[in-house]
């Protein structure tokens, strides 16, 4: 693997990231990364080692709409003074290369934009020492016990707070989450017989009760539904397969 030295310091780490782009609306548009969040955690103990975000100028700036239909979104205004991605594309492949990579649908939509990125400065991407997309891990493991697999129905399901779809605050509610499923599922192996029957949501996703009017129940809805995981969520080598998923 171009770029990655077995044993290297650090290599052992894990590094959640994230990125927000631009969104195509209309055939022939490509993605464009506007931020970029990482932070490194150790993976004995879980404690943040380090963080990193910025925002990126693309080279197409008629990309980035004028406003966000988010709160918290990323306008051109905001993208209008940032770095190129070519100005912070050191510290972004020492962040990543020979280490641990762990996010959301990263498989699938991350990985394919920092390899594009990197494609477009004439440079070799960063190389993972394997990859944990939380996507395909919480699907096979936790299941669609929030109603979907996107971040932000799963950190509702949580009471973690609102996703405000900005890299380093995404990472962080990423972790969080993972850390909160993986304490449900010790807790259900410690009593599987009372826990699992209790807890567990069935396999298909049920509508929710037409006689309980203006009162959440415990259901889950069939009109939200997410994209299809990747179907290994760990793996030694990243799959830089080309396509148009976006962010879940």
């Amino acid at each position: 693997m171009e770029g990655f030295i077995p044993g290297q310091e650090g290599s052992a780490e894990i590094v959640f990231f994230d990125i927000e782009t631009t969104v195509p609306n209309r055939a022939g548009q490509r993605f464009w990364v506007l931020e970029f969040g990482a932070i490194v955690v150790c993976p004995r103990n879980l404690v943040e080692l380090e963080s990193y975000s910025t925002l990126i100028k693309p080279k197409d700036l008629s990309a980035v709409a004028l406003r966000s239909g988010r709160c918290d979104g990323i306008t051109r205004g905001a993208v209008a003074d940032a770095p190129g991605f070519e100005d912070v594309a050191d510290k972004i492949f020492s962040l990543l290369n020979g280490r641990i990579w762990a996010g959301h649908n990263i498989q699938r939509f991350d990985c394919v934009r920092i390899k594009e990125a990197f494609a477009d400065i004439g440079r070799p991407p960063p190389v993972s020492a394997g990859i944990i997309d939380s996507l395909g891990v919480l699907t096979e493991k936790f299941g669609r016990r929030a109603g979907n697999m996107k971040m932000a129905s799963l950190a509702t399901y949580f009471g973690l707070g609102q996703q405000k779809h900005r890299s380093l605050d995404d990472v962080r509610m990423n972790l969080e989450v993972l850390k909160h499923c993986a304490t449900v599922l010790f807790l259900e192996s410690s009593l599987p017989s009372i826990l699992n029957g209790s807890w567990q949501s069935p396999p298909t996703i049920t509508t929710r009760s037409r006689s309980s009017a203006g009162k959440s129940t415990c259901r889950e809805e069939t009109s939200r539904k997410s994209s299809s995981p990747p179907s290994v969520g760990y793996q030694r080598s990243v799959p830089y397969t080309r396509g148009s998923l976006g962010k879940v």
